[in-house]
């Protein structure tokens, strides 16, 4: 989503339908906790925030982040030249001012002068180079690059035909020159995101690899330790670009395989400010007037992967036929508590392109018998059992796969499941294409139809993890980056999702919404439609210090 307010220039033609779409949506839920009594009440200064952690994050090196545990904590360690206020419009950050040549080609951004990184030095347009530089960089094995190959000479440098990103300049100290080889619609709003954050670079290249266990940034919080499997702990920095947080701390406390229901039994005993509602209870919990609870509608979808290069997996006969034996929206309406919204396809309620219209895949066993025989396996005789893992154990997704191997199994498909609860270890596995099917969660980087059509089914996006290959959809994908009128490039991501669907190279589950709990004393939460990991922890505070 890309739109800019008068010092920024001229906002793209389609950045404001989708920004109307999240404040019509946002408006209309529950304001988040504190946001009434702020007018009323002086923000306290001091105090521990403590919140749990589904995982160890893999790397709190923005360019490497790979999940969503990662993102949450790195995102307060560092800022980008941009970031998205709680409308989801991109606002300023460590750039102060931008604008844009006539041709949309063209960036130009003008730094904050005095922002310091947490080590004492001063950020430099240099650094700002140097860190979209090494995003490009292939030996970085950084998930954003293919979200800046659209700067000039990016394809060069990744290929090792040049030193240097060739649209990347710094004009002088405060300066930086960002040039396109043509105009892309989602480009400043891809500088938001959690991987464009600005490192120094002297201690980037002094740690290396290590710098993802030692960051350095210039965010609210400074990194000040880590021990695995336990808690991260970060200090406030006082001396940030838009006032030291009120927290003195902010400590995450890791709960390997996402164990919610123990998190809920630590919040009840006040050892958590937050906690995700837990699916025990559900309905009375949410009521329950002990703490503030918080619901937005997200901009994610979560789904059940088919890994194509795998037989059985690599006829798409055998793909539709698991997706139409399982009823998905009684699954989520059972395991779930209806909490979440059933997904027909591939783009969330509310961004540009979904397609309400959209038929998806019924419940039909009877047609998952006959797609079966046609690919050789009438009553699923001579079909080797199908491995599904998972990374988490939680008791609804236990529950949702239980009712996922009970329906295959009705059709003649034996179904085993697997878990791997150490997140680095399952996400190595996913990477390396060694698991045939897998739940996955995807939660937009940029608020747009790109983050999830081109990145997830591109055939060449580092984040296509199932193997899947279209020309046609690539085609379509490319043309739909570059089309300069709104509706044309809704009708090209529509003509993609369909074909994307018709191909079945993934399950389609539902669409999360963000759910909280919070201690009734935490006050200035405001959550976006990205969710947890973009809430401004440097504007929360206690009422009262726990």
């Amino acid at each position: 989503m890309e739109a800019r307010r008068c010092w920024a220039g001229t906002a793209s033609r389609r950045g404001g339908a989708f920004l109307l779409l999240a404040i019509l949506v946002l408006g209309a839920a529950a304001p988040p906790p504190g946001v009434a009594q702020e007018g009323k009440a002086r923000p306290v200064k001091g105090g521990v925030y403590r919140r749990p952690l589904g995982h160890d994050p893999k790397s709190l090196d923005p360019a490497r982040i790979s999940d969503i545990y990662s993102l949450s904590v790195s995102q307060q360690i560092f800022d980008g030249l941009v970031q998205y206020d709680q409308t989801l419009t991109v606002a300023p950050a460590l750039a102060q001012f931008w604008r844009a040549s006539r041709d949309g080609r063209t960036w130009t951004f003008n730094l904050r002068r005095g922002v310091r990184f947490h080590h004492g030095r001063e950020v430099t347009a240099e650094d700002v180079v140097y860190s979209l530089t090494r995003i490009l960089d292939p030996a970085t094995r950084s998930g954003a690059a293919d979200l800046f190959m659209n700067v000039k000479g990016a394809r060069d440098f990744r290929e090792g035909r040049t030193k240097a990103v060739a649209g990347l300049a710094a004009l002088d100290r405060y300066t930086v020159r960002v040039t396109l080889d043509e105009a892309f619609a989602p480009f400043v709003a891809a500088l938001a995101v959690g991987h464009a954050k600005i490192v120094p670079r002297e201690i980037a290249e002094q740690l290396g690899d290590t710098f993802g266990i030692r960051p350095v940034g210039t965010g609210p919080f400074r990194f000040e330790r880590w021990e695995r499997g336990k808690e991260i702990v970060l200090a406030a920095n006082p001396a940030h670009f838009a006032g030291a947080p009120h927290l003195d701390r902010l400590i995450y406390r890791i709960f390997a395989g996402e164990r919610w229901e123990a998190t809920y039994d630590e919040f009840r005993r006040g050892n958590l400010e937050d906690a995700p509602v837990p699916t025990r209870d559900y309905r009375r919990v949410i009521a329950s007037k002990e703490h503030t609870y918080v619901k937005r509608p997200m901009i994610s979808v979560r789904f059940y992967g088919f890994n194509t290069r795998l037989k059985p997996l690599d006829d798409r006969r055998v793909r539709q036929a698991l997706i139409y034996a399982i009823n998905r929206e009684a699954i989520v309406e059972e395991a779930f508590d209806g909490r979440y919204v059933p997904a027909r396809g591939i783009l969330p309620p509310g961004t540009q392109g979904f397609n309400p219209r959209l038929a998806g895949y019924p419940w039909d066993p009877d047609l998952a018998r006959r797609l079966l025989a046609e690919a050789g396996y009438p009553g699923g005789r001579g079909l080797p059992p199908i491995a599904i893992w998972s990374s988490v154990k939680l008791e609804a997704l236990v529950r949702e796969l239980d009712e996922i191997k009970r329906a295959l199994a009705a059709v003649g498909v034996e179904a085993q499941i697997h878990y791997e609860t150490n997140w680095p270890t399952f996400s190595k596995l996913l990477a390396d294409g060694k698991l045939p099917v897998f739940p996955y969660a995807w939660y937009a980087d940029v608020p747009d139809p790109d983050n999830f059509l081109f990145k997830l089914f591109h055939s060449r996006s580092s984040r296509n993890l199932f193997g899947y290959a279209n020309p046609t959809v690539d085609s379509l994908l490319v043309a739909a980056r570059n089309a300069p009128d709104i509706q044309r490039r809704v009708e090209l991501y529509r003509q993609a999702e369909q074909l994307v669907l018709e191909d079945a190279p993934l399950i389609p589950m539902m669409h999360h919404t963000y759910e909280r709990l919070f201690q009734p004393y935490v006050r200035s939460v405001e959550v976006s439609g990205l969710g947890d990991p973009y809430i401004p922890f440097r504007k929360i505070w206690l009422e009262r210090t726990p």
